[in-house]
C-alpha cells in the first residue's frame, strides 16, 4: 500500500471518530446524551425499537381512550340502568306496604328485571369493606345511588366476582339486592384487550421475520468488508441480496474490491518489470567493474551498486505488501521459540511472554515480516529485548519493548514514511533502506490493525502492534 493510500486511511479514521464524536450534539441535553448512551448500537435492535415503538404507544393511545370514553360510559350506563330499577323497586314497596311478604315485589324484580331482592330485619348496615385497587364499579355506581335514592346503602363487589351485592337501609327494614356484575359493569373489556394484544404480537413476529431476511444481507455486507479490511478470502457464500438498496451496496463494494485488487496486482507486475530491468543494468554494471578499473574504484562502485540493489529490493517489498498471500494460521509459540535461537546468536537478552491462544489468523509470510522488522530493529539498537503477546477477544496485542536509545517522541510517526533514517536518535545501519517500519505498518494496516510508538520502561522504545484476529 503507498504512501498516499495509508494518508487516505488515516482521514478515513479522522472522519469516523469524527461522525461518533458528532452523533449527540455537544449542545444537546442531558436526556439526549442519556438516551444516546443507553440506545443500543446494533442495526436489528434499532430496527425492533422503530417498528415496535409507534405500535405500543398507538395501542396505548387506543387503550387510554377506550378505557376513558367507552368503558366508563358503558358502565356509567349500566349502573345508571341498575339503579333505577332499584329505585324502582323501593317505590313499588312503599307504594304497597301491604303486599304479604312482598312476594309479588319479589317476584317482579326476579322475572322482569333479573335482580334478586330479599327484605332484611332493620339491622345496621354492614362496616364499609375495603375497596379494590380499580374502583371504578364502587364509584359509578356509588354516585347513582346517591343521586336517585339518597338513602344508606352498602356495596359489596369484591365478593362474588360474578355478583354484586347492595344493601339500602328503608324504613323498618333493609333491601338487599343481587345483581350479576355484567349488569352494572362493562365486562367484555379483557376481550378487546386480548385481541388488540394478540394481534399485535402476531404482527410483531411476522415483522421480526421480514426483518432478519432484510438485516441479514447487511450484516454479510458487513463481514465481507471487515474481512477485506483484515485481508482475509471474501466469504464464499457472499452474494449481493436484500432489497434494491442493499444489492446495489453489495454491487459497489465486489466491484470496488475487484478495482482495488486489479490495481495492486498492475502496480505489482509494473515493479517487478522496473526491478527486471534494474537488475539486468546493474549486473551489467557489475560486469563492466570486473573486467575493468583498479581494484581500489571497484570496491566503492561494487558497494554502491549493492546499496543500490539492497533499496531497489526494500522498494519492491514495500510496494508489494504481501497483498497476494492468503490467509492462514500463524504460531506465535513456535514463531517466539525461533526468536529465542535468534537472540543467542545475536548476544542480545530476549524475554518473551504469550497469553491466550498462540494460533491466529494472518497472512503467515506477511505476518512474520512485520514482526521481523519491528523485533529486528530492537535486536539492532539495544542490548536486551521484551516481547509480550495477549491474544483475547477476538484482538491480538504485541508489546516491543528495549533498552535502545529510543525516538524522539516528534520523530515518531516520520520514522513509518518510506526511506525515512533518523541520524540523532539511532545510529545508521549501512544495509537499511529505512523501509523496514514502513512495510510493517503497511502489513498491519492491511490486516485491520496498527503500530505505534511510545517510550519504554527499560528506558528505550516500546513498539505496540494491535491487530485483529
Amino acid at each position: 500500500m503507498a504512501t498516499s493510500d495509508l494518508s487516505a486511511a488515516d482521514e478515513t479514521d479522522e472522519k469516523a471518530k469524527l461522525i461518533r464524536n458528532q452523533t449527540v450534539p455537544r449542545g444537546g441535553t442531558g436526556l439526549f446524551r442519556m438516551i444516546a448512551r443507553y440506545m443500543p448500537k446494533r442495526l436489528y435492535a434499532r430496527t425492533l425499537i422503530i417498528l415496535i415503538a409507534p405500535m405500543l404507544l398507538l395501542q396505548s393511545v387506543i387503550a387510554f381512550v377506550f378505557m376513558e370514553r367507552h368503558w366508563q360510559t358503558v358502565t356509567l350506563r349500566l349502573s345508571t340502568a341498575v339503579t333505577r330499577d332499584i329505585a324502582a323497586i323501593i317505590d313499588m314497596i312503599e307504594t304497597y306496604p301491604s303486599d304479604d311478604n312482598y312476594a309479588n315485589v319479589i317476584r317482579i324484580a326476579q322475572e322482569r328485571l333479573g335482580l334478586k331482592i330479599d327484605i332484611l330485619p332493620p339491622d345496621p348496615l354492614p362496616p364499609p369493606g375495603p375497596k379494590p385497587f380499580f374502583s371504578i364499579l364502587d364509584e359509578f355506581l356509588g354516585q347513582q345511588i346517591t343521586r336517585q335514592i339518597n338513602r344508606p346503602f352498602w356495596l359489596d363487589t369484591v365478593g362474588n366476582s360474578n355478583i354484586v351485592e347492595i344493601r339500602i337501609q328503608l324504613e323498618g327494614k333493609v333491601l338487599r339486592v343481587f345483581a350479576r356484575r355484567s349488569q352494572t359493569y362493562a365486562s367484555n373489556t379483557h376481550i378487546f384487550l386480548l385481541w388488540m394484544v394478540g394481534t399485535s404480537l402476531v404482527l410483531i413476529a411476522i415483522a421480526v421475520a421480514f426483518l432478519r431476511n432484510q438485516i441479514r444481507p447487511i450484516l454479510q455486507l458487513a463481514e465481507a468488508a471487515e474481512s477485506f479490511g483484515k485481508g482475509r478470502p471474501m466469504p464464499a457464500d457472499f452474494r449481493p441480496r436484500g432489497a434494491d438498496e442493499v444489492r446495489r451496496a453489495g454491487v459497489a463494494f465486489i466491484q470496488m474490491r475487484e478495482r482495488i485488487e486489479r490495481q495492486i496486482e498492475q502496480r505489482t507486475a509494473m515493479l517487478t518489470g522496473v526491478s527486471h530491468d534494474l537488475r539486468t543494468i546493474l549486473t551489467r554494471f557489475k560486469l563492466q567493474l570486473a573486467l575493468g578499473g583498479s581494484k581500489m574504484d571497484r570496491e566503492a562502485l561494487d558497494q554502491d551498486i549493492d546499496d543500490m540493489q539492497s533499496m531497489l529490493e526494500g522498494y519492491l517489498a514495500f510496494a508489494r505488501g504481501e497483498s497476494g498471500e492468503d490467509a492462514g494460521d500463524f504460531d506465535l509459540q513456535v514463531y517466539f521459540d525461533k526468536l529465542t535461537e535468534e537472540a543467542k546468536l545475536r548476544r542480545r537478552k530476549l524475554t518473551a511472554t504469550l497469553t491466550g491462544n498462540p494460533e491466529i489468523l494472518v497472512r503467515p509470510n506477511a505476518f512474520s515480516r512485520l514482526l521481523a522488522n519491528v523485533i529486528g530493529n530492537a535486536f539492532r539498537y539495544a542490548k536486551s529485548v521484551e516481547v509480550t503477546a495477549t491474544h483475547a477477544r477476538g484482538s491480538l496485542l504485541i508489546i516491543v519493548d528495549d533498552d535502545g536509545p529510543g525516538i524522539p517522541a516528534e520523530s515518531r510517526e516520520d520514522v513509518f514514511k518510506p526511506f525515512v533514517r533518523l541520524d540523532g536518535a539511532r545510529n545508521q545501519d549501512a544495509s537499511g533502506t529505512g523501509l523496514g517500519l514502513s512495510i510493517a505498518r503497511d502489513i498491519a494496516r492491511s490486516h485491520g490493525g496498527d503500530i505505534s510508538l511510545e517510550d519504554s520502561p527499560l528506558g528505550g522504545l516500546r513498539a505496540v502492534i494491535r491487530v485483529p484476529a
